[in-house]
């Protein structure tokens, strides 16, 4: 991860962290960029934004920038980050922008770039943008007269989406009660859509956007309201989305949180039995709960581990050909339709399967016994010298030796803060607690935390 730049995009406070400057020079820098490797005469750039309040200055900064670079720029204004990527590849545009912080509260903001095929920037491209944010790059020249850029309303692309999610549909979700949450984010202009087309009967929350209620207290980092939504209303589901829509958590008929995990269990376990589940594997993160790989295992479905972030989790899908994947946040990709985690395709899915086995989701993921987990982040000085010492690795060794084969001690580095992550699994939250404390008080022993 360079300077700018983490696993999601160039993230941080509006105009601390993230001004209008670095939005028009991230603008000026695509536009010659992609406008030396045109796909035709001019370079082409699709733009989407969530509702926050400072995706529209940071919309008009980036529009700037490309354009004075020579760059056409189309607008699908409010929309998720699954839908820019469709468009990036169905539409044939030179690269997406989506204007996003994501789950983050209203005054954060991000910029994440997609290249032509639709997937997150590559590393070599966002290491020279953040050359030329420092100055380190020979600077961009203007484009003049006819080679300057202009910018046209492209809301026919967010359209054009919506009609794509319904036709992944295999059923219609006729007499079905569903709850969504929209998170007063960008699923607001296209999930009900997409259901109400589909026959169900939808029940929507939190889709009231004003610039800075997206992420309070609703949506998938929030999910107690719809919980208590889907139990009063008697839904037989429930789906949360976060800011941008591109992860989805589920609620089943008893109000039970379904989180990625047991997503991930439930459609690959239905993909196998179907015979679409290519390799016969999914793909998970580290952080994925022991109880989801004694269940794999039960299945016969194999597995694989990549670090965190669906970035991580899609650079092995698209490498070994694996089919789904996915983080307990949410972040599902099944790559035949996106090559991002898409929230509304995700919940798309979850409805197939309960549509076609006629169970409800609770049955469906009864299956799993998920571990209690308990994950503190701790502050240190130093990540690496923390992470290295001995006397840490020691008590880690300890702790998995207690634990055996029935749970799990993880340490991590956070790839933006001076943390350490300390996460356990075991048989009772009280274990967790035991073990992870165990670790940290080394740490602090060792005079590794700040004070």
């Amino acid at each position: 991860m360079g300077k700018y730049f983490g696993t999601d995009g160039f993230r941080g406070e509006a105009n601390v962290d993230l001004t209008v400057e670095h939005a028009y020079r991230v603008g000026r820098f695509l536009g010659w960029y992609y406008g030396k490797r045109a796909k035709a005469e001019r370079c082409r750039v699709v733009i989407g934004k969530d509702t926050r309040r400072s995706s529209y200055m940071f919309e008009y900064s980036l529009v700037s920038g490309l354009t004075a670079s020579g760059a056409d720029v189309s607008l699908l204004h409010v929309t998720t980050t699954p839908s820019v990527s469709h468009v990036i590849r169905t539409e044939d545009f030179d690269c997406g922008i989506m204007i996003s912080a994501s789950h983050n509260p209203y005054y954060d903001n991000g910029i994440k770039i997609m290249n032509g095929s639709g997937e997150k920037l590559e590393e070599s491209v966002i290491l020279e943008i953040e050359r030329y944010l420092d100055g380190e790059a020979e600077e961009i020249p203007l484009a003049r007269r006819e080679k300057i850029g202009r910018t046209q309303d492209f809301s026919a692309g967010r359209n054009r989406y919506i009609g794509y999610l319904i036709s992944i549909a295999t059923r219609s979700f006729k007499g079905k009660k569903v709850g969504l949450d929209c998170s007063n984010g960008s699923a607001s202009s296209v999930a009900k859509s997409v259901f109400d087309a589909l026959g169900a009967d939808t029940f929507v929350i939190h889709n009231e956007p004003d610039g800075l209620n997206i992420n309070h207290d609703c949506g998938s980092t929030h999910i107690e309201s719809l919980q208590r939504f889907v139990v009063e209303n008697h839904l037989d589901v429930g789906f949360a989305y976060d800011g941008d829509a591109d992860r989805c958590l589920a609620v089943d008929e008893s109000g039970a949180v379904v989180d990625g995990d047991l997503i991930l269990y439930v459609c690959g376990k239905y993909m196998k039995e179907q015979g679409l589940l290519r390799n016969n594997k999914i793909v998970t993160t580290v952080m994925s709960n022991l109880g989801l790989y004694k269940a794999l295992d039960r299945e016969g479905i194999g597995y694989e581990k990549t670090a965190v972030g669906d970035k991580y989790v899609y650079e092995n899908m698209a490498k070994t050909g694996n089919c789904l994947g996915g983080e307990q946040s949410g972040h599902i990709i099944f790559s035949k339709y996106a090559s991002t985690g898409d929230g509304i395709l995700t919940s798309l899915k979850i409805m197939e399967v309960m549509l076609e086995k006629k169970q409800p989701l609770s049955r469906l993921t009864s299956e799993v016994t998920i571990l209690p987990q308990l994950l503190k982040n701790v502050r240190v000085t130093d990540k690496n010298a923390a992470w290295e010492d001995a006397d840490v690795q020691r008590a880690v060794k300890a702790v998995e030796e207690a634990l055996g084969g029935e749970g799990r001690i993880l340490l991590r580095q956070s790839g933006t803060e001076p943390l350490i992550r300390v996460m356990a699994e075991a048989a009772t939250q009280e274990l967790c607690a035991k073990y992870v404390d165990q670790i940290i008080e080394v740490m602090k022993e060792k005079g590794h935390l700040q004070a």
